[in-house]
């Protein structure tokens, strides 16, 4: 449980960044470089802040089955027989731990008792978190 905290913790550090970039930074050089960003260009940043964190987990866990805080820790998500996560049960565990944060938090207490270390959202999704095999 450890692991995928902290893991948490540095993907969200790293979306808090990448996000108040996106909403500051980009309208920020627009703004030096030819003055008063337009509103289309603030509105887009918006967007893509607002979308970032859906489009990184869902990206991540469909791609490679890590985030750059699974990365660090060596942690992989699959699907229960070992398969990877499609997109679909990525985008939907995205969507999901994001619009419910706390539910998935409290959900983690379910590591302590499944005999697979599964958090409730993983059985929901059928889904578990393993250490990421060691190549020779």
């Amino acid at each position: 449980m450890v692991s995928r905290i902290a893991g948490l913790a540095i993907d969200a550090g790293l979306l808090a960044v990448a996000s108040s970039f996106a909403v500051s930074g980009v309208p920020a050089v627009w703004s030096a470089l030819a003055g008063e960003p337009p509103g289309w260009l603030k509105a887009a940043s918006a967007v893509v802040a607002a979308v970032l964190p859906v489009v990184y987990f869902t990206g991540c866990w469909w791609m490679t089955g890590q985030t750059l805080g699974a990365l660090l820790f060596g942690t992989v998500v699959r699907r229960t027989d070992g398969r990877h996560v499609g997109f679909c049960r990525a985008l939907l565990r995205a969507v999901i731990g994001l619009a419910i944060p706390v539910l998935w938090l409290v959900g983690m207490v379910g590591v302590l008792t499944d005999a697979k270390r599964r958090a409730w959202h993983d059985r929901v999704f059928g889904t578990v978190v393993r250490y990421a095999e060691r190549g020779p």
